[in-house]
């Protein structure tokens, strides 16, 4: 199909057998062809000047016009050469410095020369792609807040971890990444599935699939409770009925060549041609019927088969969970924070990491004051990573001058062992000392 990237249109069907950063040049028709490698020639005109203040862009510095450009391209000429006219027919290029001359080719460049490479996918480039083009599809998680949450959620090969993300599957993705298909993935999922568009797009072998499971949030309560049943596995088509209608079929086939065999031998050839055409239609027909049925068949026994697969993996699923093992919780959703964590701390083993990420830092505020009043955690620490990029070149090093506002909240902490009991008489005899005894005594005196 037709690919479309950065306004330019390719097929893919030539890049197949080539390795990773194979840069590829578009040719005529949108096919791809292996750039070879050219000693770029340097510009005629070493000529540069010092200072960019006398420059006026008043877009009347380019001689050629848009049509003679579009006439170029009509001709076949490629872009290094457009671009190498495109430098002759500026009258303030010469005037500019060496830097802003660069910085011209490689705009230039960049607009008329069709050159692709294909890079493998990875977490840095697909969470930065999705930052830059879609922010709202990931909650606005910046790369470096990805990347800190991977770090303080310990993910490596060999954990049980416990994923809730509603970020197109990009969390789930890179801590697949960080674990090579070692270990086990719990997804917990809002609605009717899982969305992993992200998860998708990096290519994993299925290996890594296969220790993948899945389990809705809908269901966590009655697990937690004890009341957690799957509905009663479906019983497998039975194949009796089915052999004997193909049985049937075949006797049936049988009589009806018998009945062919004794026309032909009675009748005139005229006769036999005219009886042969009914019965090819009266035949396929028949073989209609059948196909169709047996295609509505096989259909019921696929839907059944799914159901008694994805019921078998829920079952699975709710093992792991009830063991109460897991070795990392990581949430990054668009709900809020503080029920989701509260209920999955459950799973997660003591002396195990946890990191929830939020756009916004009340929700997180909440769930900080929750956990304190809840017990059970350790280190716990509300963070905001600052990020800024800077552009370092020879002799030009400096901070860019745009930057994000915000890459968004996370909280992280350990689990350590809850004594239930003993935190909810001490926080019942805290209230009662909070309170002065002459208080009550007059509260309890209204009441009369």
């Amino acid at each position: 199909r037709k690919i479309i990237f950065e306004k330019q249109w390719f097929y893919l069907d030539n890049a197949i057998g080539h390795i990773y950063g194979t840069t590829f040049e578009v040719t005529s028709g949108g096919n791809l062809q292996p750039k070879q490698e050219v000693e770029e020639t340097a510009t005629e005109t070493k000529e540069a000047g010092t200072d960019n203040r006398n420059i006026v862009d008043d877009g009347k510095s380019q001689k050629l016009t848009h049509d003679d450009i579009k006439a170029l391209k009509d001709k076949g000429i490629k872009g290094q050469e457009i671009v190498q006219q495109l430098i002759e027919n500026s009258t303030t290029f010469r005037d500019k410095t060496e830097f802003a001359q660069d910085k011209y080719i490689k705009k230039k460049k960049k607009k008329y020369e069709a050159v692709i490479t294909i890079v493998k996918p990875s977490t840095r480039i697909l969470s930065t792609m999705y930052y830059a083009r879609e922010p709202g599809k990931i909650n606005h998680l910046r790369y470096d807040t990805l990347a800190q949450m991977l770090t303080l959620g310990n993910i490596r090969a060999g954990n049980k971890m416990i994923v809730m993300e509603t970020c197109a599957g990009l969390v789930l993705g890179a801590v697949m990444e960080r674990m090579g298909g070692y270990g086990s993935i719990i997804q917990m999922y809002p609605g009717g599935g899982p969305v992993r568009a992200a998860t998708s797009c990096f290519g994993f072998p299925k290996l890594f699939f296969d220790n993948l499971h899945e389990f809705p949030l809908s269901k966590v309560d009655s697990l937690l409770s004890g009341t957690f049943s799957t509905e009663t596995l479906p019983s497998e088509p039975e194949d009796n009925v089915l052999v004997e209608e193909e049985s049937n079929g075949l006797t049936d086939e049988k009589q009806t060549a018998l009945q062919e065999g004794e026309e032909e031998s009675t009748t005139e050839a005229a006769m036999e041609i005219n009886q042969i055409e009914e019965q090819e239609t009266t035949d396929i027909n028949a073989e209609d019927v059948e196909f169709k049925e047996n295609k509505e068949k096989e259909n019921v026994r696929e839907k059944q088969r799914k159901q008694w697969e994805r019921r078998k993996k829920l079952i699975e699923t709710a093992a792991l969970l009830r063991e109460k093992n897991a070795d990392g919780l990581i949430v990054a959703s668009k709900f809020h924070p503080s029920p989701l964590l509260l209920t999955l701390l459950e799973f997660v083993a003591p002396s195990r990491p946890f990191v929830v990420y939020c756009q916004y830092k009340e929700p997180l505020l909440e769930c900080y004051t929750k956990l304190r009043e809840r017990g059970g955690v350790i280190n716990l620490k509300l963070s905001e990573t600052w990020l800024r990029n800077y552009q370092v070149l020879p002799d030009r090093s400096h901070p860019k001058l745009t930057m994000s506002g915000g890459g968004g909240y996370l909280l992280s902490g350990i689990t350590v062992v809850l004594d239930k009991g003993k935190s909810d008489s001490s926080h019942s005899q805290a209230l009662k000392m909070e309170e002065p005894s002459c208080k009550r005594c007059k509260v309890q005196d209204l009441h009369c």
